[in-house]
């Protein structure tokens, strides 16, 4: 029991042989974690590779259906809200594939609800690695790679079908929208996490912004109310993670009256939600009482 912990003498102090916790700055340490955690659980899923096929397809499947839907529209029609099929398969594969990335590395934020409530989050906090890092990678799904291929196949289609006149910035336009979108919504993965820490049982409040916002990115904001596409632009900030950078693509007007370079904010924009994202987790995680038990 003496060798189990740290012993000090004089001025130094002796760890346990076999456990060496470097002095690294905290957010590189959870970092390092969310990696181990999530290479175990890659480990996992690859021991049944047939079984991973499997649930890829179906990942793949499921989310295709979306665009399908989209498809249907047209058949019996040449325009929704004023905007062509390849138009509107750039506003989904953006969205889709911007979701995706989010999906994959922070889909099991929605779980802190159930942790705190049968008390399994105490467990996360007696570790010596980040509980954010131990969420995040819990369970990571590598089948959520379904969702980002079949959002990539469907910008693929879009950027062949587009007539666009490319210039140096639409080009560059396209990947930061996507890295800016996936950072929007993990801050909206976080910010409902830490939400969970009060009311226990907000899974689908939370899920209602995330999955339902990449739903409504999907489709043009002309088909929505002026007050809708406000609050996601100026309140809950959905409008940068597509929105606005697809437009500024496509040639298109704004829906709401912004210059142009707006677009261009989307970093500025992902990581100010997640700066606040980060504020609200540790207010959470401070207020969180165990259950005792």
């Amino acid at each position: 029991m003496a060798e189990s912990v740290a012993v000090r003498a004089g001025d130094e102090e002796r760890e346990p042989a076999g456990f060496v916790f470097e002095d690294r700055p905290r957010m590189l340490e959870g970092v390092r974690a969310y990696g181990l955690i999530m290479a175990m659980w890659v480990r996992s899923t690859m021991a049944y590779r047939a079984s991973f096929a499997m649930t890829l397809f179906g990942d793949f499947a499921v989310t295709a259906f979306d665009f399908v839907t989209i498809l249907l529209m047209f058949t019996h029609v040449d325009a929704l809200g004023g905007y062509s099929l390849p138009e509107i398969a750039l506003l989904y594969g953006l969205s889709a594939t911007a979701f995706g990335v989010c999906d994959l590395l922070l889909g099991s934020m929605d779980r802190v609800g159930g942790r705190v409530r049968d008390g399994t989050l105490d467990t996360l906090l007696v570790r010596p690695v980040p509980v954010l890092a131990q969420v995040a990678a819990d369970r990571f799904a590598l089948r959520r790679l379904g969702r980002i291929t079949q959002g990539l196949l469907v910008l693929g289609y879009a950027l062949v079908t587009l007539d666009i006149a490319w210039t140096p910035l639409k080009m560059l336009m396209l990947p930061m929208t996507v890295i800016g979108g996936a950072a929007i919504f993990g801050a909206i993965f976080i910010a409902g996490a830490a939400f969970q820490f009060v009311a226990q049982d907000a899974s689908e409040v939370q899920n209602s912004f995330t999955y339902g916002g990449t739903t409504l990115l999907q489709y043009p904001p002309t088909v929505f109310a002026k007050d809708l596409v406000r609050g996601v632009t100026f309140v809950v900030p959905l409008a940068f993670a597509s929105w606005l950078p697809a437009l500024y693509v496509l040639g298109r007007e704004y829906p709401v009256d912004l210059p142009r370079w707006v677009a261009f904010l989307s970093p500025l924009v992902a990581a100010g939600a997640c700066g606040l994202a980060g504020l609200a987790w540790r207010a959470g995680l401070r207020s969180y009482r165990s259950t005792g038990s």
